[in-house]
């Protein structure tokens, strides 16, 4: 039966891509598209629907044989879901539509979601899709994409439109366009590194009941189980040894589906999300990793014993590649903030959650917002005006896109990209002019509220907005100096010592080398001093110590005292050290 499906499905996506290319002729020198979606991720399908159903003609481009890219290609079907404080959906929208269609639940079947992603794609009026086909040059004048050129079934064609979306995950089509981009955590000193990448594994045998014994038990750690899914098992990571020297076994996210049991669980380091011979590579170690997981999970994990494996997914889960940058280059402080602009196109709700970037880091979790606006000229690329870029690679620092990364969020800014899209085009206006102009904002805001997305205007409180030293913590979080973690605590009352304030220093210094190399001296005195001093208490006489000798002194502090601070008093200094207000 499922082999049946499978052809018939095969058979749907040919006669379907050769439809959308016998479509994509224009008359009378028109554009021979009002948009065109490059990239069937779902932010990408989300994106194309959007545009498509505000009436503008659109074209949706994907290089695979089908959409759904990470969900379905990736098999990642453990869903994040951008929630508030009080439990309420921050995404709705084109989102909530696709979920209902594949069960509600916290997981999904791959293979439905792809079918259910073309079905509303091939029911759509106005659109029309080109699958197995690539984008292989832009053309640009004036920072206006004037056409592209496509190779689809071995051959060439040109197309037009007057207005782009890039959704594909690396945002490959914005970096042909000439958009600048960075790689990694490059904003914050660290371009060498990406966080883990993951190849899902997928079983079936598992017995459930006994799974949920283990969860009681503790054995591996805290976990919580229902019929769908189970999380937790956080002790995982320190008991199961990896045979790969560079991967790691962390706490599972466990999805139970008709089709098998699928773990996003498996870390692994070293591979170049951009080298599709490193992500090639990385899938074969993963595959090899994996059996000896399984065979660990059967002697060791009581419900494992009869597990099997079911199939390999075709493709890795890349959390990081790229970060485009846009007219706003949303901060993570303004999470923190849970910051609403008058530019909102959709919501975040999600913890800016960073995985680990090697065996010896163990992940972080910036801040965990209530939620916070996501605004259009985040979507809005420097150096082209009639492109937007939606998906993980959009316009974020390197730390808030640890939240809008989710694919949900995504969608939901895919939805404004298209509607964007649709309006750019009917006012003959490029994006940058979309992005300054406050009533066209407002007329997109009315669109998006009236398909179900939230965009009206919020207020709320933040940690820490009523502390003297609150703009140090702004400045601290923006510089990866100083995480909240999941309950958004900094520590201001626990004792500093100069491990703290050196290695707050050492991040600052290297956030600043990367406009100014001479802080590099700094950053190796600093390290220098800190192999002897680490626990050495922090006060004001040794703060003038430090600030002495460093070879590119800041600003003095003129008091002086033995008293040992505390954190927070640390933030006062700083705050101080760098005028930050």
């Amino acid at each position: 039966m499922k082999v049946k499906f499978l052809l018939i499905f095969a058979l749907l996506i040919s006669s379907f891509s050769s439809f959308g290319l016998m479509m994509a002729d224009a008359a009378n020198g028109q554009p021979d598209y009002d948009v065109i979606v490059i990239g069937g991720e779902p932010e990408g399908v989300a994106a194309a629907l959007s545009s498509a159903r505000s009436g503008a003609k659109t074209l949706l481009i994907e290089e695979r044989n089908g959409l759904g890219g990470l969900f379905t290609f990736g098999m990642m079907n453990f869903l994040d879901f951008p929630k508030d404080k009080s439990g309420k959906m921050a995404t709705k929208g084109i989102f909530q539509e696709w979920h209902k269609r594949v069960g509600s639940g916290l997981s999904f079947e791959p293979e439905k979601a792809s079918a259910v992603f073309l079905n509303m794609v091939q029911n759509q009026p106005n659109l029309s899709l080109i699958l197995n086909t690539k984008v292989e040059n832009v053309t640009v004048e004036d920072k206006i994409i004037k056409s592209i050129s496509i190779k689809t079934n071995g051959y060439k064609k040109q197309l037009t439109a007057s207005t782009y979306i890039d959704a594909t995950q690396d945002a490959d089509f914005a970096v042909l366009s000439g958009v600048p981009s960075f790689l990694g955590a490059a904003d914050v000193g660290f371009e060498d590194k990406q966080m883990a990448v993951t190849l899902m594994i997928h079983l079936n045998g598992l017995d459930w009941d006994k799974i949920k014994q283990t969860a009681k038990s503790g054995k591996f750690g805290s976990a919580q189980v229902t019929n769908e899914g189970a999380w937790g098992f956080s002790k995982l990571r320190q008991i199961y040894k990896p045979v790969d020297p560079n991967m790691r076994l962390r706490g599972f996210n466990l999805a139970k589906t008709e089709g098998g049991y699928y773990i996003n669980a498996l870390q692994i380091f070293g591979v170049d999300g951009l080298d599709p011979s490193s992500r090639k590579e990385g899938i074969e170690r993963g595959k090899k990793e994996i059996g000896h997981i399984l065979e660990w999970l059967k002697v060791n994990f009581p419900g494992f014993e009869n597990a099997k494996i079911a199939s390999f997914p075709e493709e890795l889960y890349v959390r990081e590649t790229r970060h485009i940058k846009s007219l706003y280059q949303l901060p993570v402080s303004d999470l923190w903030e849970n910051k609403y602009h008058w530019d909102t196109i959709a919501y975040g709700a999600y913890p800016s959650d960073i995985q680990a970037v090697s065996l010896e880091d163990p992940g972080a979790v910036i801040v965990n917002p209530d939620k916070y606006g996501i605004p259009f000229r985040s979507l809005v690329p420097q150096n082209v005006n009639n492109l937007l870029v939606v998906g993980r690679s959009g316009g974020y620092s390197s730390l808030a896109s640890g939240s809008v990364r989710i694919v949900p969020t995504g969608m939901g800014t895919g939805e404004a990209a298209g509607a964007a899209a649709n309006i750019a085009a009917q006012k003959g206006l490029t994006f940058d002019q979309m992005a300054a102009n406050q009533a066209v904002i407002k007329e997109l805001q009315t669109v998006l509220k009236k398909k179900g997305q939230l965009v009206d205007p919020f207020t709320a409180k933040y940690p820490y907005q009523n502390a003297a030293y609150y703009p140090a913590i702004r400045e601290l979080l923006n510089t990866r100096s100083l995480y909240g973690n999941y309950d958004n605590y900094v520590e201001e009352d626990k004792v500093a010592m100069n491990q703290s304030f050196s290695n707050i220093l050492r991040q600052i210094f290297l956030v600043m080398s990367l406009e100014d190399p001479k802080y590099k001296e700094n950053i190796e005195y600093l390290s220098a001093y800190n192999e002897v001093n680490a626990y050495v208490p922090l006060t004001l006489d040794e703060v003038n110590r430090i600030l002495a000798k460093l070879p590119h002194p800041m600003a003095e502090i003129k008091v002086s005292g033995q008293k040992q601070m505390t954190k927070a008093e640390m933030y006062t200094i700083l705050m101080t050290l760098f005028n930050w207000n």
